[in-house]
């Protein structure tokens, strides 16, 4: 029953999103995880929670509101998806990730009642990886008694494991196209599948976005008398830089906003966590105050997020722009940084299942040299596909044979410019990870 034990089993499950070639592809269903955590004693409805879904910005908003809620004396549970580094940054309390031992211990309490369940002819397979991690999840947060918990959907909405929580309030970020095989081709359809959160008489608050997913997401709260909260009234007055701090008025005072979070569309998640927490404030009774709000907002730590490294005399920004709208994002923000004289590399790798080409066409034309790397997972491009999408271009890239040695490349003929590792969390992660061990 070791830790390693653990990770070693988890490891050795398919992931979700991956489909073999000559195997059906994974059906999604509430139907197995909701008897799984009955057969827990349902510890997800032993706590209130947050439900926060959408494309982009999900993750970043989850962690601002938990900081918030950390700075105003809560014991806030967060989970988040997916991991940088060690699969325990997925699951915490306050600051504090949870402990291998205790990690270990539930996921075979977890596999304990999975197994009884298909002996027992109830379910027709073990849960997948997301469901194992999401019923620890809850596990643990009944078991330490948290006073509220901030959740990550994984993918979607609506069939995601999280969603047999029932929210104090659902959030809903930015949409855009990402999961088209899964969540369908088309902004409405995934919309309506992250609207799969909202529930009857209960509450959204999300921000003006597209007109497409605005639509469907009105439609959906109208047909559930849901109702809405616009977090507009909380971001910055038009052309305040995106590094900038800025005031808002939030529960009858006058809020100075400092996210350490880098970008203006990060200006965007900010304004749902502030108004994520007035609304649990002015509705629920949450202790949060003017000066919580402010100070769990500029404590807020999310790493892999344009985050800049300096590691031997080179600076380093880290960004999972894994999808088209976090591309732009990440563009937006080398504005000024990677000027016209292309003084930038990028170390680039995504999934096969990404729009690599138009990865391609939005990121590499601003670099000086683009250098490629292979990732550990049966979901990556590989380097002849990633080389075919700068092709297509008309950029030529450089390829090696690891992480490591992609980072070493650009150490070596990066000139002092900047560098830039983006395009998958599994290639942040592990970069991250040597960045910080100085290689």
């Amino acid at each position: 029953m070791s830790y390693a034990a653990a990770i070693q089993a988890l490891n050795a499950m398919t992931p979700e999103l991956h489909t073999a070639p000559g195997h059906e592809r994974r059906k999604f269903s509430l139907d197995q995880i909701r008897l799984l955590l009955a057969a827990l004693e349902d510890p997800q409805l032993r706590f209130p929670s947050v439900l926060i879904a959408g494309t982009n910005g999900k993750g970043s908003t989850a962690s601002t509101l938990a900081s918030i809620l950390n700075a105003s004396g809560l014991r806030t549970g967060l989970y988040t998806s997916p991991h940088l580094e060690r699969i325990n940054e997925r699951i915490r309390i306050g600051a504090d990730e949870i402990s291998d031992e205790v990690f270990a211990r539930l996921y075979f309490q977890v596999k304990g009642a999975a197994e009884s369940l298909l002996s027992a002819g109830q379910i027709p397979h073990l849960p997948s990886f997301f469901e194992f991690l999401t019923a620890i999840a809850f596990l643990y947060f009944s078991q330490q008694g948290i006073e509220i918990a901030v959740l990550e959907v994984g993918m979607g909405g609506r069939l995601d494991a999280t969603n047999v929580v029932e929210p104090l309030i659902s959030v809903i970020t930015d949409i855009s196209l990402d999961h088209t095989e899964w969540l369908g081709s088309t902004i409405n359809a995934i919309a309506r599948e992250k609207a799969g959160i909202l529930r009857p008489g209960g509450v959204m608050v999300t921000l003006p976005q597209l007109a497409e997913a605005n639509q469907a997401l009105g439609e959906v709260a109208v047909a559930l008398d849901v109702r809405g909260v616009n977090a507009a009234v909380y971001m910055p007055p038009m052309g305040i830089a995106a590094s900038a701090s800025y005031t808002v008025e939030a529960l009858g005072a006058a809020i100075e906003v400092h996210s350490p979070l880098s970008g203006s569309h990060q200006q965007r998640n900010v304004a749902l966590a502030i108004a994520t927490a007035v609304e649990l404030a002015e509705k629920h009774g949450f202790s949060i105050t003017p000066a919580s709000l402010s100070a769990g907002i500029s404590s807020t730590r999310w790493p892999g997020r344009f985050e800049r490294l300096s590691v031997d005399g080179i600076d380093w920004v880290l960004d999972v722009a894994h999808n088209p709208a976090g591309a732009w994002a990440l563009r937006s923000g080398l504005n000024g940084l990677c000027g016209f004289d292309k003084s930038c590399t990028l170390i680039f790798s995504c999934l096969r299942d990404k729009p690599v080409v138009e990865l391609a066409r939005i990121l590499f034309p601003i670099f000086a040299q683009v250098i490629l790397a292979p990732l550990h997972s049966p979901r990556a491009a590989s380097l002849e596909e990633l080389q075919g999408a700068a092709a297509e271009v008309g950029i030529e890239t450089r390829r090696e044979d690891s992480i490591r040695s992609a980072l070493e490349l650009a150490r070596r003929s990066s000139s002092g410019g900047l560098v830039v590792v983006s395009g998958s969390v599994y290639l942040v992660g592990e970069a991250r990870s040597l960045l910080l061990k100085g290689f």
